[in-house]
């Protein structure tokens, strides 16, 4: 960090002409576009098509793959693909690969009309989950190729370029498709499926500057050993583990939905507070999802089906160096502050959309006033994280958008209790995605700099699936939340949450010394 501070502005300014850095803006944006198709866009057709408030929510689950790419990221820093990966490299072959799945899956959602009923939504969520394990899997390889084709130096303006591109593509995904689907003639009050087609065709055809991006880049040079250092059936191996064990997660977690339903209407016999239960029967199926994947590649291994090794050397090695080079203890504080960062923008991301079209608000007004303006603050708000955070540091800053995150949330509970009110909007637009812009920038520079380059796609990814697991789960919950207390008294509980972030910033301020370790780290390799 204090190197980057000694650099000239017009040396600075110069770097953003760098067809690396250039490179990062359309990959942002080929990374931005899958999100709010899931959330915030797909809600709103959800809603216009009938669908309950709750069930909206629940489909936010399907971006969890976000949360657990760590699982598979081994997959794609290890296993060669046929063709792909001898053509376009080891991250470029994976990168074409998950981009084309992000348009088939937005493809296949386009032709599936919620409003049929159930069925079709069992569909459409199927659809929403092949697209957020896609989407999730572009993040990886996008994330590992920019940490190695660049030194620290350039990190953080390739960073900043990212999440520009990375906004214009959700502005594109979010804005965009809400002014399709309105000019193709679909509104709350009369639901037109052909209009929500349409757009989801022209958000899968967007993605095509994704695809152009990853043929014209170079693939990046960097110090892993050869993708032939392994066997071929040491790959197949470590693939067949891989599907056996999702394919016992998703079986155990789909065979036991009537037997938690069972086991959740006996529960609020005892417990008063139905929802409280269902989280919890919810939270033990995936432990035991979760438990079934890992006995199935515990049995896989110790029958010699899969390379020992290859397992230590994937999945132990980058783990074991983490904790390594910070020590257990600031490695657990540093776990823990990545875990709850963003709990309070994600919590309220969920059913953002909903409140806005709750309080009287129209497709235009949140296209306009939410995503489009909203991300011209959220972009200024990355610059000024990345200016602060070179001037002052990660962790002051990091600290300052953790506060700001939290207290911005209570502007929400005063919007709710004015109602439709164009202002106040703007305002709590303009100061909410300001902050979370500023706390995004010095979020990227402080994970990117915890990551040792022989790890990249591995460790990066655990770090980015533990920032949104615990927050997504519990936005997954959002809309039964609101049910049940109310606008009001979420945004405060949403506020709330994110004070246990700044103790774990001051704490891990005390205990880590990030910017040098990490550093060093890079320069030894």
């Amino acid at each position: 960090m204090s190197s980057a501070s000694q650099q000239s502005w017009s040396d600075s300014a110069r770097a953003f002409l760098d067809p690396r850095v250039m490179a990062m803006l359309f990959l942002g944006f080929s990374a931005g576009i899958p999100l709010l198709l899931i959330f915030s866009s797909l809600s709103l057709w959800l809603r216009e098509a009938g669908v309950e408030r709750a069930a909206v929510t629940f489909f936010s689950w399907a971006a969890l793959g976000y949360s657990f790419k760590f699982v598979w990221a081994p997959l794609v820093d290890t296993l060669p693909l046929p063709v792909l990966t001898k053509m376009f490299g080891r991250r470029r072959g994976w990168m074409l690969l998950a981009q084309c799945s992000i348009i088939a899956a937005i493809a296949g959602m386009a032709f599936i009309d919620p409003a049929k009923g159930e069925s079709s939504l069992t569909l459409m969520a199927l659809a929403a989950v092949l697209l957020g394990f896609s989407s999730a899997t572009q993040d990886i390889v996008i994330d590992a190729y920019r940490i190695e084709s660049a030194d620290s130096l350039l990190q953080a303006i390739m960073s900043s370029t990212y999440i520009a591109g990375y906004r214009i593509g959700m502005l594109v995904a979010g804005a965009g498709a809400l002014f399709l689907a309105s000019a193709f003639g679909s509104t709350q009050d009369a639901y037109n499926y052909e209009a929500w087609q349409w757009s989801y065709c022209i958000m899968a055809l967007a993605m095509l500057i994704g695809v152009g991006t990853t043929l014209v880049i170079p693939e990046p040079q960097t110090h892993r050993p050869p993708s032939t250092a392994h066997s071929t059936k040491d790959y197949v191996g470590f693939l067949l583990m891989f599907v056996a064990a999702v394919t016992g997660f998703i079986l155990t977690f789909y065979y036991t939905a009537n037997l938690a339903e069972d086991f959740t209407n006996r529960l609020t016999e005892v417990f008063s507070s139905k929802h409280f239960v269902a989280f919890l029967v919810e939270t033990l199926r995936l432990a035991t999802g979760v438990l079934v994947a890992w006995l199935i590649s515990t049995v896989m291994i110790r029958m010699g089906m899969v390379n020992r090794h290859m397992m230590e050397h994937t999945y132990v090695a980058p783990v074991k160096d983490f904790f390594e080079r910070y020590g257990v203890k600031s490695a657990l504080w540093l776990l823990a502050l990545i875990g709850v960062y963003r709990i309070s923008d994600i919590v309220l991301g969920v059913i953002a959309n909903v409140f806005y079209q709750d309080m009287g608000f129209t497709k235009i007004e949140i296209a306009s006033v939410v995503k489009t303006f909203g991300l011209l603050m959220t972009i200024a708000g990355g610059f000024l994280g990345g200016i602060l955070s070179v001037r002052y540091g990660v962790i002051r800053i990091l600290f300052l958008g953790a506060l700001l995150s939290a207290a911005t949330n209570l502007l929400f509970m005063v919007l709710a209790s004015m109602g439709h009110n164009l202002e106040m909007l703007y305002l709590v637009i303009s100061i909410d995605n300001l902050s979370a812009g500023l706390a995004s920038a010095a979020f990227v520079a402080f994970l990117s700099s915890l990551t040792n380059i022989q790890f990249t796609a591995m460790q990066y990814a655990i770090f980015s699936s533990l920032m949104t697991l615990f927050p997504k789960v519990l936005g997954g919950y959002s809309g039964t939340m609101v049910d049940s207390i109310g606008y009001s008294n979420f945004f405060i509980i949403t506020a709330l949450m994110g004070l246990p972030v700044l103790l774990l910033v001051w704490r891990a301020n005390g205990y880590l010394e990030i910017d040098n370790s990490a550093s060093n780290s890079q320069k030894e390799l």
